[in-house]
């Protein structure tokens, strides 16, 4: 059984303008400390992990548990806690959390760090070995399109439709180190790849490191981070299940199909434009697709490591709800649509991150 872990990047709101709440650091020092909640760059940004987990219903109910934690800190601290891929309203004040590694991010990449308050959903699964998660990695690259257009969950900028279903892919794809992985042999020609990023300053350090999935430097997990964070415990499940079962089914092909690097991008672009309303790009044909036809693609692809995991279930009723309700970004735009004003969108934004999951 491969374990899982999830981490989950959410944004805090002023209640009145929905524009970005900058209490995170306050808010941190009503909890207890513990690994489970901790900040993150910005001081409007919160992020929870999970413990080690081996089924989807733990899963679920860490994601449900760490969710409730801080939504309850956020509102006794007068804000609201919002699964967002980045803050739907305006920025306003000095938005950097005042830590060292974050000020030298600052120094080292002053153009990029005041849109870098994005929100992500990193799914973590355990291997046995570091040269089999590097083999994982390329066995990934073709697949990373379809995660990304199921999560997709922030399409509001400056209070606005922003045209994309996630806002959040372009902003972060600016970072020098946000790129597929590269088709490594094993461990050590992954390794030379993070080294010669962080010698030419493309990161700070290995964490700083930016893969749409990696090698995680402080777990021994593949960690894939191409998700926005999604806006329903259910969407995290969905994910989480297929990202488990797509590392299961790459560890166990000595020989997975692949696709070329200009097809991924495209793929990549076409998803975080559209979700999985419209048309992608098939990333082994370079042709057009319909987004949901490339989604049951990675469904069947893993489909016997679903199945072996007891997984098979959960996911059949994650895409009929998915399909059912639509994407975070296709809520969203509901959700805007009908709000009244800033404040009001992002109180139903925050009713929307704590939907009880459905089971």
């Amino acid at each position: 059984m491969f374990t899982l872990g999830v981490e989950e990047e959410f944004v805090l709101l002023d209640p009145v303008d929905g524009s970005v709440a900058l209490r995170a650091p306050e808010l941190l020092e009503s909890l207890p400390p513990g690994p489970d909640v901790s900040g993150e760059l910005m001081r409007f940004q919160i992020e929870t992990a999970t413990g080690v987990c081996r089924g989807l219903d733990e899963v679920r109910s860490e994601l449900t548990r760490l969710r409730q934690i801080v939504a309850t800190a956020a509102r006794a601290d007068g804000c609201l806690m919002a699964a967002t891929g980045i803050p739907p309203g305006g920025l306003r004040g000095d938005t950097l959390t005042p830590e060292p590694r974050y000020r030298r991010m600052a120094q080292a990449f002053p153009d990029l760090i005041g849109e870098a308050g994005t929100c992500a959903c990193h799914v973590h699964v355990g291997l046995p070995s570091r040269d089999l998660g590097a083999r994982v990695l390329a066995g990934l690259r073709p697949w990373l399109a379809p995660l990304l257009a199921l999560s997709v969950n922030s399409p509001v900028e400056n209070g606005a439709d922003s045209g994309w279903s996630s806002r959040r892919f372009p902003l972060w794809d600016r970072w020098p180190t946000a790129r597929p992985p590269d088709e490594w042999s094993g461990a050590a020609a992954y390794d030379r790849s993070i080294g010669e990023a962080v010698r030419h300053g493309a990161a700070l350090d290995a964490a700083g490191v930016y893969f749409y999935a990696r090698l995680s430097p402080r777990y021994p997990t593949v960690e894939v981070r191409i998700a926005d964070v999604c806006l329903s415990v259910d969407d995290a499940v969905l994910l989480a299940a297929l990202v488990r079962g797509l590392v299961a089914t790459c560890a166990a092909t000595t020989r997975p199909p692949r696709a070329r690097g200009t097809r991924i991008g495209a793929a990549l672009t076409a998803a975080a434009r559209r979700g999985l309303d419209g048309p992608g790009v098939d990333v082994f044909t370079g042709g057009e697709a319909d987004q949901r036809d490339l989604l049951g693609e990675l469904v069947e692809f893993v489909r016997p490591a679903l199945r072996a995991a007891g997984d098979e279930e959960d996911v059949e009723r994650g895409l009929e709800a998915l399909f059912d309700h639509g994407t975070g970004a296709a809520r969203q735009r509901r959700l805007l649509a009908e709000a009244a004003s800033t404040g009001e969108f992002a109180a139903e934004l925050a009713h929307a991150t704590m939907a009880v999951p459905a089971r």
